[in-house]
């Protein structure tokens, strides 16, 4: 069985790749600072869960300490491969607070692929993002396009993070996977994402805010498929880029349709002008992923759309203050 670490192990996808591996056999040192960014008391939901799994080690630490990064989790472990999930994410966030974003998701990185470096871990999986495919793109998106027309701090700051990667693999021969996420949705997901917050507004019977018309469309993928995938991509070789989406967009309008359904209310929709940093739609070519990693999501909209409301519904004594900014 493998040794792996995982950072942003108590994040939304840290945790299922954490929980997806342990249910392997495999043993895993998760890494978290516990931040604020969103509300904590999801990292705490999802970090519980994984400490009552043996082979599970936890250490709250900062992935831009190198020394803390070197001391706590690296020295005297003997990875198999490290996988880089801690990161500031979401598009509008980083436009409010770009410093925290190059720090997080550059530095981060960087600090990440120089102790692997060090003590002779091969293997990195870089965390990404669709949002590096900017504007003026063509759907579905296919790896090998032009990704130089970003539109907000967060997609600069993953493009950066690629392109280390690719220099960490040429300098020193790590095999490195850069995975491209698509809107990833799922019970405890980060409430600055639209679903969760759909999904709140709606159960609760608040107004429900659409940025544009709601005819944009995103490539919703789910958070067990994302983290298979990202399991799968510790098979790789060289440095490669995989995009990994549903491959089936939904307009917005429509998944409001579908979560009304299942909750059984109707949205207060109120609309709003649509941010300059969102992009029209997203979707995603994943026949890369599908040929070298033998990955193919297996839960469509509906099933997922269902497990997120039931999630919420379950835990609706909690989960109806999460904070959502």
């Amino acid at each position: 069985m493998g040794h792996y670490l995982v950072t942003g192990a108590a994040g939304f996808i840290g945790s299922k790749v954490a929980e997806l591996l342990l249910a392997d056999g495999h043993s895993v040192v998760g890494v978290d600072n516990l931040n604020e960014a969103y509300d904590v008391r999801l990292k705490h939901w999802r970090l519980k869960r994984l400490q009552e799994t043996p082979g599970f080690v936890f250490r709250r630490l900062d992935i831009c300490d190198q020394d803390a990064l070197r001391e706590q989790a690296f020295e005297g472990a003997s990875f198999d491969a490290a996988i880089n999930l801690a990161a500031r994410a979401g598009v509008r966030p980083s436009v409010a607070d770009p410093h925290a974003y190059i720090r997080a998701n550059v530095e981060g990185a960087l600090t990440a692929l120089e102790c692997c470096r060090k003590f002779g871990v091969q293997k990195f999986v870089q965390v990404s993002t669709s949002a590096v495919y900017g504007e003026g793109i063509t759907e579905p998106c296919r790896e090998n396009q032009e990704t130089d027309r970003v539109l907000s701090p967060y997609a600069a700051s993953k493009k950066a993070a690629e392109v280390l990667c690719r220099s960490y693999h040429c300098l020193h021969g790590m095999d490195i996977a850069i995975l491209r996420y698509f809107t990833v949705y799922g019970p405890a997901g980060r409430p600055d994402m639209s679903l969760l917050r759909f999904v709140r507004w709606i159960a609760e019977g608040q107004p429900l805010t659409v940025y544009g018309d709601g005819s944009q469309s995103r490539d919703f993928t789910y958070i067990d498929d994302i983290a298979r995938g990202t399991v799968r991509a510790l098979a790789a070789r060289g440095c490669d880029v995989f995009n990994l989406g549903s491959d089936r967009p939904v307009v917005l309008l429509d998944a409001i349709r579908t979560l009304e359904e299942l909750l059984g209310k109707k949205a207060r929709l109120v609309f709003a002008d649509r941010h300059k940093a969102d992009v029209p739609g997203t979707w995603a070519n994943i026949s890369k992923a599908k040929a070298l990693l033998g990955w193919s999501p297996q839960i469509d909209f509906a099933e997922g759309a269902r497990r997120l409301a039931a999630w919420y519904m379950e835990h609706r004594d909690w989960a109806r203050t999460i904070r959502l900014d």
